[in-house]
């Protein structure tokens, strides 16, 4: 019996369909994972954010076509995995749950965040009751004693009551971890269950903002204390910057955990930025693959690694705006950088980069949608505010980048009819970004990895 805890998370594609769920358990069970989290089906959550959006604004029967192409997708899996009457009843339990909430938002013509939770957390669910099946599938195919068994993910990990962005309540989730669920290590049980979601500790349901299920894999980790933390996706480990981007990405055989948080943070698709904190602290390896090329491989994450590039990948991020503030009063004043913060802290917005001069400061936001107009009109306040959009940010990531000499100037070589407006450097050994015109971010991405990587 495998004593060692490994917690296994799949995303929405390997939960696709009955041969990808199969296909996925598989996967499982050759790791020898004890705890498996996974994502709603591919394409769930938005049609769930749909369904809730369409019930508030919009007509029943127009919502009702929503609820029923959600309702058929799961019942077809269902089928394809010749689950019994017995069986499927949960899937029906749970479709009527969201019709009975998508009914009341549609009576109430409002969707409240705390509604939306609820709403989207059916996808989860419905997809780990079906997983769970295709896992015990695949345990009697290899004619062994152990079972899968559900798990609602709800029972431990407990959050605040931040809706749509709730805070995993760290203590609390280890303690009911050890509570109910320290029995895994020496058992022959699997047990299966949902990413993304929590509760409040009154027991209203929460989820963690969008791709927050590498996270909760990541958070029930740290609380069973797991050795080992996979999580498979469609993507055979990370790669050295986006494929679709560059054809010359390689495959990373490892990276430190460091690299990778700036990584994730500046754009890598493949890791949640949160993921890696609830890894980071527990010293937990993290082991990213393809769930449909296990054989491939993948990438570990580890604190310490013995390469250490200067630039071990590059990142870019879309969708940026440059917010520049200026005024004389900045001359020789104090507090007026706490006070532009503050007023960011007010509208709850995070900034990205900034760069400062004597009389100006710049700084990156990643969502237009964030910059609304009460904020720009509070930060005309205290400076004239100018606004550019259609940016993008590039980061080259690795080791001890504002400890080499050279560095920057073999960059900008390469770009060198390129126009770069901000760049952000120093706060980081392991990151140099910058922001250029985002029609211009693939060709710099291509150039750079030519120079440095390939």
């Amino acid at each position: 019996m495998n004593e060692k805890v490994i917690v296994s998370k799949f995303g929405g594609t390997s939960m696709g369909d009955a041969e990808c769920m199969k296909r996925s358990a598989l996967v499982a069970f050759n790791q020898g994972a004890k705890v498996v989290v996974v994502s709603a089906t591919s394409g769930t959550t938005n049609d769930l954010i749909e369904l809730a959006k369409t019930a508030e604004k919009s007509t029943w029967e127009n919502a009702s076509l929503i609820l029923t192409k959600i309702k058929v997708k799961h019942l077809k899996i269902a089928r394809e995995l010749e689950m019994n009457p017995e069986k499927i009843e949960p899937i029906n339990q749970l479709c009527e749950e969201l019709e009975s909430m998508s009914r009341g938002v549609h009576l109430l013509k409002d969707c409240s965040l705390k509604a939306l939770d609820s709403i989207q957390s059916i996808g989860e669910r419905l997809s780990s009751v079906l997983f769970t099946e295709a896992m015990n599938i695949v345990l009697r195919a290899q004619s062994v004693q152990t079972t899968a068994k559900w798990l609602d993910v709800r029972d431990v990990l407990i959050t605040d009551n931040q809706f749509s962005k709730a805070r995993p309540l760290t203590e609390l989730i280890k303690t009911r971890c050890q509570e109910q669920l320290s029995f895994i290590r020496h058992s022959d049980v699997i047990l299966c269950t949902q990413g993304f979601i929590g509760k409040t500790q009154d027991g209203m349901t929460t989820t963690l903002g969008r791709g927050g299920s590498d996270y909760s894999a990541a958070i029930l980790a740290e609380g069973l204390e797991a050795d080992i933390l996979e999580i498979w996706t469609d993507v055979a480990g990370i790669a050295t910057t986006d494929p679709r981007i560059c054809k010359e990405a390689k495959a990373i055989p490892e990276i430190s955990f460091k690299e990778a948080s700036e990584l994730a943070t500046f754009g890598a698709k493949i890791l949640h930025p949160a993921t890696l904190l609830p890894a980071i602290r527990a010293h937990i390896p993290v082991f990213v693959g393809s769930s449909f090329h296990p054989e491939q491989g993948g990438t570990w994450v580890k604190k310490d690694v013995e390469d250490m590039p200067l630039v071990r990948a590059m990142a870019m991020r879309k969708k940026q705006i440059l917010v520049t503030l200026s005024t004389p009063e900045m001359l020789y004043s104090h507090g007026f950088l706490y006070q532009i913060f503050k007023v960011f802290n007010d509208h709850k917005v995070s900034i990205d980069a900034i760069t400062t001069s004597e009389i100006s400061v710049s700084l990156t936001l990643d969502d237009s949608t964030l910059l609304n107009k009460d904020l720009v009109n509070d930060l005309e306040k205290f400076a004239d505010v100018q606004v550019e959009e259609n940016l993008a940010l590039v980061s080259l990531i690795g080791n001890n980048i504002n400890h080499t000499p050279g560095l920057a100037k073999k960059i900008f070589e390469s770009i060198s009819d390129i126009n770069v407006r901000m760049i952000c450097l120093g706060a980081s050994k392991h990151n140099f970004c910058f922001i250029i015109a985002e029609e211009s971010a693939a060709e710099v991405i291509n150039r750079l990895h030519k120079t440095f990587i390939a």
